[in-house]
């Protein structure tokens, strides 16, 4: 089977080779059936890559243990959902999975364009295939998943495997790792219609038409992933948080932000036909974070739980970048004429404006994360020596421009195109100042000192009143028309303007994750050794211990549990236990953290080791307003479903007019 595997790999780079030269050459020399060919090895190369898959998959469940592949990441004791898994759960493996991906992508792109667009698909198809002979490159030559376990002058078969890493065997991992890929690769569609764009010199906007969809999906399934990682370290690596700026972490967030950026741009392109350079830009970037983030995963420059082992596949990616940068650039530069605006900003105070801001900050977070990510590896360059950037330098520099990014979301709205005076302006802030003030005035009467949260929660206010005016103004003027009451009215204002309105529901989303971010500056935390009988107290929480317990599940892992008792000014509230366990394949401990989640905050407790004698050692954490973010995620997520439904058309009739025939009839025509 593993020859079956590797010679689809191979081929399917011969493939991808045929496809990305029979589309340009094709297209170079006018011949169609060159054109249309390519078009079909991109099908091909779905075909086989998709064919290499299933051998893994297949060896995978089936537990040969032959190839190294399978011994490392599974063995016989993990549930079946843990060892499918395991295709993206090692090296060669995820990077095998992320080839499937990008010639799904491809197939697809290239169907529904077939009859599209035909000056510029073969470019198109080009592009995407130069990014899949790459990844081909790895799966076939570098980082094969179909290598032999070999000992002496033979192959061997173990028997069992090592299993894929107990961190990740855990539910959010099946789903957390797809959705980033499917955000990864997924951005390599709408920068190759811009290459495409660009090499071809297209008129107008058809790329982003083209691509609207295709980014605002591909961004959704990366916001899914991030927010999903940050779900699995919160419930999984029991230190309490959901974000620590791993270098991993920050690779993720890079192309999230630039592509927000770029899903906010592309419509001043679309309206006003500004910001192209901008555009091609913010498209571009985004596409080459996916990379360096991959890069960042594999060549072990940084040092992360989320990270494979060190590799030298690094050197591969180094010089991918080297060479598509370089050819972006020159295009980019070549095609400057082209790029050219045609419209110019013509006040401060207008939503161009506002549009421009909103860009300029989010690139100045991605420039912070960028360089507080790279700073260790370049202090270690140039001086020989790592100098880290901890957490608190990210929270000191982007939480001011986090909060300056929501005081954008909320003025946004409020600001009309063009320009606007300063009376309009004064009506529309009124009654959102006042609410933000007014939410900041009672939250420091309540006791509350710390300054960003106050930011925060008024800022909060103030969006929030900003949006619901949008959506009450619109729908207000629909329920007096038409007379149904006002939720009818709103649905009916969202169905015809989805992405407006649907845009404005991720901003409520946003809106309810800072909420839940807000909290942090909140938090509780205490690590006690309390012996059996004893309890501790964590703000208005009793925490006592109880009872001891000790087991093996499965020939898995064995497993030792805290009983514990958790009450709150007296009132008991529930049994928890917390539990540790040891991976008996791959001699791994792990936690299983005790999570009692509420509204208005969550009680944390970890199981973290054993002290003298019977005592157990465990950390504590009260964690205020957290389950906010896992809320305000759902309503970006709504929000952004809404986007992707088409507006409704107003049903128009043709005008009819009498006309005269010459027989002396009458009869309507169509005007």
């Amino acid at each position: 089977m593993e020859n079956i595997g590797a010679l689809a790999i191979l081929l399917a780079f011969c493939f991808a080779i045929y496809a990305l030269l029979g589309s340009v050459i094709g297209k170079l020399t006018q011949r169609p059936f060159l054109i249309q060919s390519g078009q079909r090895a991109v099908y091909t190369v779905w075909l086989l890559v998709t064919v290499g898959a299933g051998v893994l998959i297949y060896s995978i469940m089936q537990g040969d243990y032959r190839l190294a592949y399978v011994w490392e990441t599974s063995n016989k004791t993990m549930p079946i959902q843990y060892k499918f898994a395991a295709w993206w759960g090692g090296q060669a493996g995820s990077l095998l999975f992320w080839s499937w991906l990008l010639a799904t992508y491809s197939a697809v792109v290239t169907f529904q364009n077939r009859r599209k667009f035909r000056e510029m698909m073969p470019y198109v198809i080009g592009v995407m295939m130069s990014v899949q002979v790459f990844f081909l490159i790895l799966n076939a030559f570098v980082a094969s998943p179909f290598r032999l376990l070999v000992a002496g002058k033979g192959v061997v078969d173990l028997g069992d495997g090592q299993g894929l890493n107990p961190l990740l065997q855990y539910w959010t991992m099946v789903i957390h790792p797809p959705m980033l890929y499917l955000g990864y690769v997924g951005f390599a569609v709408p920068f190759a219609f811009a290459m495409g764009s660009l090499i071809t010199k297209q008129p107008g906007e058809e790329w982003i038409k083209t691509t609207r969809r295709w980014t605002l999906v591909t961004w959704l399934f990366q916001s899914c992933g991030i927010v999903l990682g940050s779900a699995w370290a919160y419930a999984v690596l029991g230190w309490g948080g959901y974000w620590a700026w791993d270098p991993v972490e920050n690779a993720s967030l890079l192309p999230w932000i630039t592509g927000t950026a770029f899903l906010h741009s592309v419509m001043m392109q679309e309206k006003k036909g500004m910001m192209k350079v901008w555009n091609m830009v913010l498209v571009s970037s985004t596409f080459f974070l996916c990379i360096f983030g991959t890069f960042l995963t594999r060549s072990g420059i940084v040092q992360s739980v989320h990270a494979f082992a060190s590799s030298p596949i690094g050197q591969y990616f180094v010089w991918f970048l080297a060479i598509g940068i370089s050819a972006t650039v020159y295009l980019l530069l070549t095609r400057l004429e082209f790029l050219k605006s045609e419209a110019q900003l013509e006040s401060v105070l207008s939503r161009e404006s506002s549009f421009m801001f909103n860009n300029l900050v989010l690139l100045a977070s991605c420039f912070s994360v960028l360089w507080g990510t790279l700073f260790p590896v370049i202090t270690e360059f140039f001086m020989n020596e790592k100098i880290s950037v901890d957490k608190p330098f990210f929270d000191r520099v982007n939480i001011p421009i986090a909060l300056f990014l929501l005081l954008l979301t909320g003025i946004g709205p409020l600001i009309a195109w063009r320009r606007s005076s300063f009376d309009s302006l004064k009506r529309a802030f009124r009654w959102p100042t006042i609410l933000g003030v007014s939410t900041a005035v009672v939250l420091m009467a309540l006791g509350m000192r710390h300054v960003y949260a106050l930011i925060s929660f008024a800022l909060c206010a103030f969006v929030t009143t900003t949006i619901a005016t949008e959506f009450w103004k619109g729908a207000s003027a629909i329920a007096a028309k038409s007379g149904q009451n006002l939720i009818a009215a709103m649905i009916e204002l969202t169905h015809r303007n989805t992405r407006r309105y649907g845009g404005y529901l991720v901003h409520v989303g946003i809106v309810i994750m800072f909420i839940g971010y807000t909290g942090a500056a909140f938090n509780q935390s205490k690590t006690v050794e309390l012996a059996q009988g004893e309890s501790t107290q964590l703000g208005p929480y009793t925490i006592k211990v109880v009872g001891y317990e000790e087991g093996e599940e499965s020939n898995q892992y064995r497993w030792d549990r805290v009983i514990v008792d958790l009450s709150k000014n007296g009132e008991h509230l529930s049994i928890e236990k917390p539990e540790r366990r040891f991976f008996i394949a791959s001699q791994t401990p792990t936690t299983d953290v005790a999570l009692r989640r509420r509204l208005n905050e969550d009680v944390y407790i970890n199981f973290a080791g054993t002290g003298a004698g019977n005592n157990v050692v465990m950390q504590t954490y009260i964690f205020p307003l957290v389950s906010w973010i896992w809320i305000g995620f759902l309503v970006v997520l709504f929000g952004t479903l809404v986007c992707l439904v088409p507006d409704k058309k107003k049903l128009v009739f043709p005008r009819m007019e009498v006309v005269e025939t010459g027989v002396g009839h009458v009869k309507p025509a169509k005007v």
